[in-house]
């Protein structure tokens, strides 16, 4: 953990930016791919931190994503250095990007990456570009667009056609797009030291499977205590069918109106969507490719289900 750090970049986000982040002991980095439940894991640690349902203002704003270049970074801190709580980002910087700090608790949540993918797909759909890349202009201009689109290809129509796409990139670091790749290598920083007392790895579906037992577990790293009385509340604020009635205040970038429906963002959360996309000899294709992609012990964790 004390190698340089790798800079990630797309046209969203530059992990540069966290050079002028000065981590506070306790601090909470919410590290996942994504389309893996940062949005869940940041309403998660809402709930835990202020042991209250109610916000003081949109999620988006107590929790920022620090590298996304939609917001003046100078702006970014000086909200961060105005909480008095515990903090709590988001980013989708794997964990060789960022700066590590061992009193900062690392959370990364992981998913089968093939619902990775079909997510991705229901997402790109959702966003409303001119709003992004307005924002974008207002924050850090949009000079540089040229040259790092320069040679992207429009994502085909057709949705089978688009997964295998997401599956097959293979860039990584500066200028990386989301894809398998990047989902697998993110992922893989984190497992590497999975057993450090300040990283906390999450699985997607046991969040879907025992959302209060997983809410509890991550109360317990995170050294909070528990009000036994108050859980229940909590717990039901965290299910996804609540945060989709507050998609208002919870949906990623809601300050800027980056997606076209924020309700929709919540679509469905689903395990083993990818099911309706791919036969059996895409499933051995798939598995070919995402064994490429990382250690077998992690390839068998994200999965759940054998991969082959």
């Amino acid at each position: 953990m004390g190698e340089a750090r790798v800079r990630y970049r797309t046209g969203v986000y530059d992990s540069d930016r966290w050079q002028q982040f000065s981590a506070r002991p306790g601090d909470i980095i919410i590290s996942t791919p994504a389309k893996c439940g940062t949005t869940w894991m940041q309403m998660i640690c809402a709930l835990l931190v202020f042991r209250r349902t109610t916000l003081d203002r949109s999620l988006d704003l107590i929790s920022p994503w620090l590298d996304m270049q939609i917001r003046d970074i100078d702006d970014v801190i000086a909200d961060l250095e105005a909480q008095k709580h515990r903090r709590f980002l988001k980013t989708h910087t794997p964990l060789d990007g960022l700066p590590y700090d061992s009193a900062v608790t690392y959370i990364c949540v992981g998913r089968d990456p093939r619902d990775v993918g079909v997510s991705w797909m229901h997402h790109s759909d959702n966003l409303n570009l001119p709003a992004l890349f307005t924002a974008r202009d207002r924050a850090v201009g949009n000079d540089d667009l040229a040259e790092m689109y320069r040679d992207r290809v429009p994502a085909p129509a057709d949705p089978l056609a688009r997964f295998w796409r997401w599956v097959d990139d293979s860039s990584n670091g500066e200028l990386a797009r989301t894809g398998l790749a990047l989902t697998m290598h993110h992922l893989s920083t984190f497992w590497a030291v999975r057993d450090q007392p300040n990283v906390v790895l999450v699985h997607y579906e046991d969040l879907q499977r025992d959302l209060e037992g997983e809410m509890r577990r991550i109360a317990r790293r995170l050294d909070i205590e528990i009000d036994e009385q108050r859980l229940p509340e909590l717990v039901a604020a965290a299910g996804l069918d609540a945060m989709r009635d507050r998609a208002d205040e919870i949906a990623p970038d809601v300050s800027f109106g980056i997606l076209a429906d924020n309700r929709a963002f919540f679509r469905g959360g689903g395990t083993g969507q990818w099911r309706d996309l791919l036969d059996e000899a895409g499933q051995h294709r798939y598995a070919e490719r995402v064994q490429q992609l990382g250690p077998p012990d992690l390839v068998e964790w994200v999965h759940r289900d054998p991969v082959g």
